[in-house]
Order: C-alpha cells, then structure tokens, then sequence
C-alpha cells in the first residue's frame, strides 16, 4: 500500500502547487509511481505547472461522479510516462461538490496502485481543505519566512491533529539568506519557535521556478537551479535518507542546521 500525502497550507501564494509537482517529479526520478491529484476544485493549475494542460480530457469531479473510469482520467507525465500520473481539478465546479467520504474512497483505490499519492490541497481551511486531508497518512506544510504565512501555518498544524494527522512536517519556501542576514526575513530558528515541528527541507527563491513554471517544466530537473536540488534532496528524504541540508551561504542558518542535525 502506498503513502498518500497532502501539502497544505493556511495562506495561499505559499508555494503548493510548485512543491507538489516537483516532489512527485523528484519522487518519479527516483523509480516511485507517483499519482498526484488536483483538489482544488474551480482553480486547477497542477496541470499547467506539470504542462499537462493541453492533455486533460476528464478531471476528478468526472471519476467521483462516475462519468467515467478512474484509468481515464489519469494524465501520464510527458517524461515519465505511468510513474508520474496526474488527475486535474475540476475547473468550472465549486468545491463543496465533493465530499470527504468521495476523496477517501478515491484515495483507497490509487494507494493500491502507486507507492505515493499526493494531494494538492486548496489555500484555507474550509471544505476544499476538509476534502483534502481525507484519507491523507502525512501531511507537509508549505510556508515562506513571512509572519502572516507562518501565523497561518500554525493554525493549520492544530486542525491537522485535530484530524488525526500527528506528525506534520513543513518545507520552508522562498528562503532569500540575503534578506534573513539583513534582519528583513525570518530565519529558519524564528519559524521552528513558531511551528515547532520537524522541518522536511528549505527551498531557496530561485528565478528558475519562475522560468520552469512558465514552460510547464518542473525545477527539480534542472540540474543548476538551487531550488531544483533542495526538491530533490527533499524526495529522498521522503524515501528514508539522511540528506544534509543545503550550504546556503549564511552562517546562523549553518549552525541551526548542524544543531538540527547533531
């Protein structure tokens, strides 16, 4: 049985769609099959990050509401083929028209089938995210190192527990060590304080998320992005490895990691 996995957040613009992508990528590049699902029902953008877009011809409202077989709806990645599935939202649905009972049914059936599946949860905390967690064994929040996103990531870890999802685990997004040096960004210590839960990996801001996003291609390929190897070091990770964190050049950061590490 396999391993299904929701990223979330509490505020939007965090960086969940990138994250899910690139980890499914990361996780297919290293022999998973991986099957990523679009919960956000009326606002899909996996598929464009994934650059499925042009492919879609069923979306999960069409599986939940039997117009059609799950194997239908499953879009193959362009790369890897069956390993790296996708199953888009609806785009013109609202989310209430999906209930808990629906996803964890569906989710059932695709951890029968691929060693990760992987939820991408809509901003919020209303039904969207109740339909998202459903079914989910771990849960991995997405935050920047900004107080507003960082409040929000904490009210989220209640709910999660309250769900019966124990063990969260952030990635911290959008690090900008010259910012943090400067004092005008959190640093990681500051978010840990808050969260106060284990942190999975750190992803630096890296221009070339925005370039590889635009062309429907994922970070994690790109051998020279920073943030393309911080998504990689983070699929092994999720496979059991010990991967230290990335050198990223400042000195308070180091000594948190080499603390989090000893």
């Amino acid at each position: 049985m396999g391993k299904v996995m929701v990223i979330t957040s509490g505020k939007g613009g965090v960086g969940k769609t990138t994250t899910t992508a690139n980890l499914g990528t990361g996780l297919a590049a290293l022999g998973q099959k991986v099957c990523l699902v679009d919960t956000d029902i009326g606002l899909r953008n996996l598929d464009v990050v994934l650059g499925l877009e042009n492919r879609i011809v069923y979306d999960l409202l069409d599986v939940l509401e039997g117009r059609c077989e799950l194997r239908k709806a499953l879009i193959r990645d362009k790369q890897y083929g069956e390993r790296l599935v996708l199953i888009p939202a609806a785009q013109t649905r609202e989310k209430d028209e999906v209930d808990p009972d629906q996803m964890l049914e569906l989710v059932e059936q695709l951890k029968e089938e691929y060693d990760f599946v992987i939820l991408d949860s809509p901003a919020g905390i209303e039904h969207g995210f109740k339909n998202a967690i459903s079914g989910a064994d771990m849960a991995i929040l997405i935050t920047t190192p900004e107080v507003s996103a960082v409040r929000d990531a904490d009210r989220v870890v209640g709910l999660l527990e309250s769900a019966g999802l124990h063990d969260p685990q952030v990635i911290i997004n959008r690090l900008r060590p010259d910012m943090v040096r400067k004092g005008d960004m959190m640093d990681i210590s500051d978010v840990d304080d808050i969260l106060r839960i284990p942190i999975l990996g750190v992803v630096p801001d890296d221009e070339h998320i925005i370039v590889s996003t635009n062309r429907g291609e994922p970070v994690v390929n790109d051998k020279k992005s920073k943030a393309g190897q911080a998504y990689r070091n983070i699929a092994r990770r999720l496979l059991g490895e010990e991967i230290p964190f990335m050198d990223l050049q400042e000195r308070n950061l180091m000594g948190w990691f080499r603390k989090v590490l000893s």
